[in-house]
């Protein structure tokens, strides 16, 4: 359905037959209840932004001045698939008498009390910064395996419009979050399955948050041959695209976890060089992120072998220290730290802590997954080996992706191995840096 700028949704014809399936009926039912947070996940077209739409009009409907949010991670994503598509025949269907106005240049329809619905995508800068200046009653977030947690946690903080419905009460702040499954690290299937926080793994807050699984099979207006093409599927994909499953470990990972699991051993052979890899951080240690540090040497055989895990959440001094200590320990030649955040202290830092250790300071100057594929190429080439399990540091590993990292926060322990790997494996042997 097409509308022209400014215009009104069009009167419609005969009334449709139209009823929820009996699967929408349950998942609406669960966005009535009291949790804030609402996850819907599950496979291919099961209808799920269909009745997370149809939730945000019903709660537009019912709260006159309300304003409501759904995002996606591409604008163009958002705008053909949502504002254009699923959001009209949503709006067709189940409010069609329910006539309202479209701005196409500003994203957003308003219901015939005054309620606002926006549509944003998060990789618009300047819609982002328009839409982060106002408050919200609902804040959808759409296809949320796309979404980093760190955006998360922003819209979290513009929920928080107090809306009134027409009968006098409150209307209650909710957020809702839909997607195909992906791997086990996703923030979702941290906070909704396992309830605890991706950032710091404490439990969520009780009572908060509730997810409901919908899948095609639920869905009763698919095409038999539609649901017989994706049974024919290879088993990942038929597991989250039919089955609606969470993986393992996110489709497209550098590092695929029998890979990694095929490459352990228990000690390693003789070492000719040990590095260890910093990735420090803002933090003071009271918050924020880690900093990550790695130890990692190179063997007679030329191939690298990951010894250590010793990334921490402390102070500078207190990090500092612990990489001075880890260096004495492992007998380490060098020390490579990132620098983009405040080089002149991080080198002042370490200085001070082990002021007799070579020290390279390396900048990133691309994305992380760019600096990541070199490393995740040593891997596939049988290369590179952990010394035991270093779970943190593999759930990171397991999500970055091609595309970039998909888990919450910063890959703070991948990128000190990356840079550890890198001075062992890639990056030229002959020069050093030694403490002036």
């Amino acid at each position: 359905m097409s509308m022209a700028e400014g215009s009104s949704s069009p009167s419609p014809g005969p009334t449709p037959t139209f009823e929820l399936t009996a699967k929408q009926q349950d998942v609406l039912r669960l966005l009535a209840g009291p949790e804030r947070h609402n996850l819907v996940y599950g496979g291919s077209r099961s209808g799920k932004t269909f009745v997370l739409t149809n939730a945000v009009a019903k709660r537009g409907i019912s709260a006159p001045g309300s304003r409501h949010l759904i995002a996606r991670r591409q604008n163009v994503d958002v705008r053909q698939s949502v504002l254009m598509d699923t959001w009209p025949r949503m709006m067709r269907l189940a409010f069609p008498a329910c006539a309202y106005d479209v701005n196409k240049t500003d994203q957003y329809v308003t219901l015939p009390n005054g309620a606002e619905v926006w549509f944003a995508g998060l990789d618009d800068a300047d819609r982002v910064e328009k839409i982060l200046g106002k408050e919200y009653a609902t804040v959808y977030v759409n296809e949320s395996s796309q979404v980093a947690y760190d955006t998360i946690l922003t819209l979290r903080t513009r929920l928080a419009q107090k809306a009134v419905k027409s009968d006098g009460r409150p209307l209650k702040l909710k957020a809702y979050y839909d997607l195909n499954p992906t791997g086990r690290q996703h923030w979702t299937y941290q906070e909704f399955v396992l309830g605890k926080r991706p950032d710091n793994h404490l439990p969520v807050e009780p009572g908060s948050r509730a997810h409901a699984v919908m899948n095609p099979t639920d869905n009763p207006n698919l095409p038999a041959e539609y649901l017989a093409e994706l049974a024919s599927l290879p088993e990942r994909q038929r597991q989250r695209f039919l089955e609606g499953k969470y993986l393992s470990e996110v489709p497209d990972t550098l590092w695929p976890i029998d890979r990694i699991e095929k490459l352990r051993v228990d000690e390693p052979l003789a070492l000719k060089r040990l590095v260890i890899g910093v990735d420090p951080s803002g933090s003071d240690g009271s918050g924020g992120d880690s900093q990550g540090i790695i130890a990692a040497g190179l063997g007679h055989d030329d191939h690298a072998y990951v010894l250590d895990d010793l990334s921490c959440r402390l102070s500078p001094d207190g990090w500092a220290n612990k990489v001075a200590a880890a260096a004495k320990h492992y007998g380490a030649d060098r020390i490579v730290a990132e620098v983009n955040y405040g080089g002149a202290m991080v080198e002042h830092t370490l200085r001070t802590a082990a002021p007799h250790l070579p020290y390279k300071a390396v900048t990133a100057s691309r994305g992380k997954h760019i600096r990541a594929e070199p490393v995740a190429a040593l891997y596939e080439q049988g290369k590179v080996h952990h010394v035991g399990a270093f779970p943190e540091l593999e759930e990171q590993m397991g999500m970055m992706t091609t595309a970039g990292y998909q888990g919450a926060g910063s890959p703070d322990r991948l990128d000190a191995a990356v840079w550890a790997l890198t001075e062992l494996m890639i990056a030229d042997q002959g020069h050093r840096f030694v403490w002036g």
